[in-house]
C-alpha cells in the first residue's frame, strides 16, 4: 500500500512539473513560424524543428552535423531560409549538397547564414542607419552579408549580389534570434 502511495505522489509531482512548464510556455511572448509557436525559452534547434516552413533547413543542419552548435549557448543570429527559399535554387542543388561528399560545402553555406551575437531587427536597422544605408555582418563561415533597407523592409545581400528579404524578424530564442528570409544566400565561390 505504501508503494502505491509513493508511486501516486511521484506521478502527481511529475504531472505538476510538466503542467508548470506548459503554463510557463503559454505565458511567453511567442512568434508563430511555419504554423508553430517559437518559444524564447527554447534554443534555435528546439524551435526550428517545429516549423513546417523550415524542414529543408533542419534536414540540412542535421546532415551538416551542426545541431549541437546551434543548441549551444551562443548567442547567434540566424538568417533562416524557408523551404520556398531552398526551392528557388537550381534543381538538384539541395539533394547534391546533402550528399556526404559535399559536407564541407554544406557546412560553409549554413554557417554563412549565421552571425555571432544577438542582432535584433532594431539593432540591424540602427546599424544600417549609422552606416549610411548599409551594414555588413561577418558570418560564422568568415564571409560577409550586407544588410540594407527598402522602405521599412530589411534585406540582406550576399557576396554574389543576391538579396533576400527578412519576412519574419525577431524570433527570439534562448541562445539568440532568428530572422526568417525568403532566399538562400550564398558565399562567394
Amino acid at each position: 500500500m505504501k508503494t502505491n502511495k509513493i508511486v501516486a505522489i511521484a506521478l502527481l509531482s511529475l504531472g505538476m512539473l510538466f503542467s508548470t512548464d506548459a503554463v510557463a510556455q503559454k505565458k511567453e511572448k511567442t512568434v508563430e513560424v511555419g504554423g508553430a509557436p517559437m518559444y524564447p525559452s527554447k534554443n534555435i534547434v528546439e524551435n526550428a524543428v517545429n516549423s513546417k516552413d523550415h524542414t529543408t533547413l533542419v534536414a540540412a543542419v542535421k546532415a551538416a552535423g551542426l545541431v549541437e552548435v546551434l543548441m549551444s549557448e551562443g548567442p547567434f543570429t540566424v538568417f533562416a531560409p524557408t523551404n520556398d527559399a531552398f526551392a528557388k535554387l537550381p534543381a538538384g542543388t539541395v539533394e547534391t549538397l546533402l550528399k556526404s561528399e559535399n559536407l564541407g560545402t554544406l557546412q560553409t553555406i549554413l554557417k554563412y547564414h549565421v552571425a555571432a551575437g544577438k542582432w535584433s531587427a532594431a539593432d540591424i536597422v540602427a546599424a544600417i542607419k549609422k552606416g549610411n544605408g548599409k551594414y555588413s555582418f561577418k558570418t560564422v563561415s568568415g564571409g560577409t552579408l550586407t544588410a540594407w533597407m527598402k522602405g521599412k523592409d530589411v534585406y540582406i545581400t550576399d557576396e554574389n549580389g543576391n538579396s533576400s528579404k527578412v519576412t519574419i524578424a525577431d524570433v527570439n530564442q534562448k541562445n539568440g534570434v532568428i530572422h526568417v528570409i525568403d532566399t538562400v544566400v550564398l558565399p562567394k565561390s
